[in-house]
């Protein structure tokens, strides 16, 4: 558990226990965050989910990843204690399964030389914790320090367990009944952004989502909006040549790939901020994730462009 303490350091702790805190209340304000089943303690992860289902959810539990295989095994034995402990410590943490074989690129990205394999992520950070079918009393030991580090240091105090809560439950959306119809503010929306009142536009955008929260089209058009707003007015060879001399630069980087999107160049933006992700950390790193997120909500989910970057942006975080 020596890589907790030394990830952990005094400054590093605050800002993401600040972050967890405004993902929880965020997430609260959504309606999440509620009781959940204990068979949700358990999950099986993979490529395509390791960023909502990992990374994401460190901001509200530790994850503890336990990578296996079918024909290992020190698995077999190692699997069923782990399972049998989230349970155990009661939403204390999650554990996700994450098999190897189906997996091979977070398999790389972790640095993993041999399975069993466990990791834990902490408020988005990566922590090795032990590799082999360990001793039960080691393991209750490393979890247990796992848990107090990421409560005293992260601000993570866990999830609420309900037995008799359906599983899966906590993360289902609850059904709303739209205040609409919108027909008339999505189309205020479209008549300012032809008129280049971006302003306009978002404000549109943000009136529909304050009653109707799940409304896709006022997601997307929200997202087209604010790029748009944040572009207007900026000189593209000052940006371009600002991002050129400064490639650690994340604010320029950031300015540049919005560019890149407006003008089309959606693999080129995307590369731009994977690759600046690399060369920076801290804060600067955390925002330029954070645009890269919202780039994908620009393009759209299903774009294999989107698809492809988020492999490429877990392979830089980790």
């Amino acid at each position: 558990m020596s890589g907790v303490v030394d990830l952990a350091a005094v400054k590093a702790a605050q800002e993401a226990k600040a972050k967890a805190e405004q993902a929880r209340a965020e997430a609260a304000r959504q309606g999440g965050g509620g009781a959940v089943s204990p068979a949700d303690l358990v999950i099986d992860v993979d490529e395509a989910g390791f960023e909502s289902e990992v990374l994401q959810r460190s901001t509200e539990v530790p994850v503890v990843i336990d990578f296996w295989a079918e024909w290992c095994q020190p698995c077999k034995q190692l699997s069923p204690v782990l399972e049998r402990l989230a349970v155990e410590y009661n939403g204390k943490f999650v554990l996700a399964k994450i098999d190897v074989d189906a997996n091979q690129m977070l398999m790389q990205q972790f640095g993993i030389q041999g399975i069993p394999a466990v990791f834990a992520v902490v408020a988005g950070q990566a922590l090795p914790l032990f590799q082999g079918a360990a001793p039960e009393q080691q393991i209750r030991a490393t979890l247990d320090q796992l848990v107090q580090v990421a409560e005293q240091r992260f601000g993570l105090t866990g999830l609420v367990v309900d037995p008799d809560a359906e599983p899966g439950a906590a993360t289902e959306e609850a059904p709303q009944t739209p205040a609409g119809p919108y027909d008339h503010l999505l189309e205020a929306a479209v008549h300012a952004l032809d008129a280049g009142d971006f302003g306009g536009a978002v404000q549109a955008y943000k009136n529909v989502l304050i009653d109707d929260p799940g409304n896709s089209e006022a997601k997307l058009g929200l997202a087209q909006a604010e790029l748009l707003q944040r572009v207007q007015g900026a000189d593209p060879q000052e940006v371009r040549k600002a991002a050129a001399e400064n490639p650690a630069d994340a604010q320029a980087q950031i300015a540049a790939a919005d560019l890149d999107l407006v003008g089309g160049h959606v693999d080129d933006a995307f590369g731009r901020l994977i690759d600046t992700v690399r060369r920076t950390a801290g804060e600067d790193r955390d925002a330029v994730r954070l645009r890269l997120l919202e780039l994908f909500e620009v393009v759209g989910s299903d774009d294999p462009r989107v698809t492809a970057a988020r492999r490429a942006l877990a392979r830089a975080l980790f």
